[in-house]
Parts: C-alpha cells; sequence; structure tokens
C-alpha cells in the first residue's frame, strides 16, 4: 500500500495548476515531505484552512511517484494566539522558513521535527512574546547541523578561556567561518560584547528555558541579529522573514 500516516507542521504552500497547491510540511517520520492537496484554492475545499503555515496537522497520504497527495488532514493544533498577532506570526513563519531550509526531503530529523513543534508551542502557550525564541532557535538549529560556535574562547588561537569559573574575557568578535569568538588580535567578522556571547552560552548551555522567561536583555537584539547572520552563513542564504519587519 502506497497510502501512509504522519503527522507535520505546514512550512509554506505554493500554488499548483488551477485548485491545488503544494504543500511542503516537516513531518515526524518521514523529514520534509512535500505533498499536493488537490483542490484546496476552492472554495467549497474539504481540507478548509488546516494547511497553511505554521499549522500542525495529523496526516493521510499517498506517496506518489514524485510527490505525496493528500487525503486527509485534521488538525492538531491550530496555534491560535500565534495567528492572532502580527509578530507571533512573524516569528513563527522566521522559524518555519528555517526549517525548510535546512531539513532535506525524504530524511527523517525527529529532534528537528520535536524543536519546531516545541518552539511553536511556546510562542503560541506565552503570556508574553518570548522575545529571544526565534534566536535561541537559530541557535539551537545551528548545534543540532554540528556547527555549534566556540563561544568560552578564541575560535582561532584559544585566547580568553575562562579561568575558575569566571566568564571569558578578550573576547570581542564573532565570524562563523572562524568558528566562533574571537580575541582582539584575531578579530573578524560581527563586534560583540561579552554580555551577549555569555546570553548564548546560556542558550546552548541548558538554560534554555529561563531565557526565554526572563525579562528582555539589553543584549537580546544583538544577539538575534548574530543568530541570523550565523544562520544565514552556514545556509549560504539571506533568510527572508527575519528581515521582513526588520528582525534580523
Amino acid at each position: 500500500m502506497n497510502l501512509y500516516r504522519d503527522e507535520g507542521v505546514v512550512l509554506r504552500t505554493h500554488k499548483l495548476g488551477e485548485a491545488d497547491r503544494i504543500v511542503v510540511f516537516m513531518t515526524a517520520g518521514r523529514g520534509k515531505v512535500r505533498a499536493v492537496a488537490k483542490g484546496v484554492r476552492k472554495t467549497k475545499s474539504r481540507f478548509g484552512g488546516r494547511l497553511e503555515p505554521p499549522l500542525h496537522v495529523s496526516l493521510l497520504l499517498y506517496q506518489g511517484r514524485d510527490l505525496s497527495i493528500v487525503n486527509q488532514a485534521e488538525t492538531i493544533d491550530h496555534y491560535r494566539s500565534i495567528r492572532e498577532g502580527l509578530d507571533r506570526m512573524t516569528d513563527a513563519l522566521a522559524l518555519v522558513e528555517a526549517v525548510d531550509q535546512v531539513a532535506q526531503e525524504g530524511e527523517p530529523n525527529a529532534a528537528l521535527y520535536r524543536m519546531l513543534t516545541g518552539a511553536l508551542r511556546t510562542l503560541s502557550e506565552s503570556a508574553e512574546r518570548p522575545p529571544l525564541l526565534v534566536a535561541a532557535f537559530y541557535w539551537k538549529l545551528l548545534a543540532l547541523e554540528g556547527v555549534s560556535p566556540i563561544l568560552d574562547q578564541c575560535a582561532r588561537c584559544g585566547a580568553g578561556a575562562a579561568v575558575g569559573g569566571e566568564e571569558p574575557t578578550d573576547l570581542v568578535s564573532f565570524d562563523l567561518v572562524e568558528g566562533g569568538a574571537l580575541c582582539r588580535e584575531h578579530r573578524r567578522g560581527s563586534a560583540v560584547e561579552p554580555g551577549a556571547l555569555a546570553l548564548v552560552r546560556r542558550i546552548l548551555g541548558g538554560q534554555l528555558g529561563p531565557v526565554l522567561a526572563e525579562s528582555p536583555s539589553p543584549h537580546a537584539a544583538a544577539v538575534s541579529a548574530l543568530a541570523t547572520s550565523a544562520l544565514e552563513s552556514h545556509l549560504e542564504r539571506r533568510l527572508r522573514t527575519v528581515h521582513l519587519l526588520g528582525r534580523g
């Protein structure tokens, strides 16, 4: 049988013919999947509004030669608070765009799927929009991709390493091509303050929950801009959504 069930997050859609759409999902079991939703652009479509980013849906699909075909789609989570707020919706679209660029079609990536659904749930359920959620997601995504930056000493020469539990010193810039933070002698890339590096270390060091729950840090904008540039460097392309409203 070519029918299979899965669940996934809608990453993006685009038109196909007069009434259909191609829908790109990040699924739990099969990684990124492209599927045709037939008749979805008709007023009386049986799918209604269930196949729009960033909805979380349960799917019954038919595996075709090139693309899957959506037979059924039932909503798992509408993420209503996301869809009702421009800032949260922009954040959600920034998340799904990054996943769309990183995920490989037909290659299962359960960790990435869990990261995405967890981030969307946090964004949806938080009383206040977490200002560092997208940046934190980008840093975690880089770590998942195996390019977690060196932040506790100079990536070039090893200078500035922490001593006796103190914060690293004399790290003044960041460049992902070099591998992370750089000392004054080898500085290149983006200038960075110690407080911003400390915040990134907390995000990657198991303190993500407390960071997202705290009041906005004075270093939040720098950490966000750094995360965007680091991920764009890794992808070798510009991320459209974060720049749409000046988030990058």
